[in-house]
């Protein structure tokens, strides 16, 4: 029963490819965990359990690791994208583009000029 309440959960855990996933369920509570590539994608699955169960959810305990700490995301630049809209994505602040650049001198020359897919390292922030 409590599986079916949290399945948006597991279907984006699914859509985002979480590793050493688990799913059981015991005495009404649903116990789910596995590993996200990155903070922001665990942050996604928490966003996800807040939406459905509140946020102080009681039918569910989750024990979500992360694979990569050492950045909060990988980001593939889509056509259109500027750094800042990442940035807003990422950070909720288009100003904060500059972290991301900084993050990426390597591969980018200049803030206004980026490609698709390019692969850009967005930084914890």
């Amino acid at each position: 029963m409590v599986k079916s309440k949290y399945q948006s959960v597991l279907d984006l855990g699914e859509k985002l490819n979480v590793q050493n996933g688990d799913v059981t369920e015991e005495n009404g509570v649903l116990k789910i965990k596995g590993t996200a590539k990155t903070q922001y994608e665990k942050n996604l699955l928490w966003d996800q359990i807040k939406a459905v169960g509140g946020s102080n959810p009681s039918d569910i305990q989750a024990d979500i690791k992360v694979a990569d700490t050492s950045v909060y995301a990988r980001h593939t630049v889509k056509s259109g994208e500027t750094l800042g809209k990442i940035a807003k994505q990422y950070y909720g602040d288009a100003s904060k583009y500059q972290k991301i650049f900084a993050a990426n001198t390597d591969i980018l020359k200049n803030p206004d000029l980026i490609h698709p897919n390019q692969e850009l390292i967005i930084p914890n922030d």
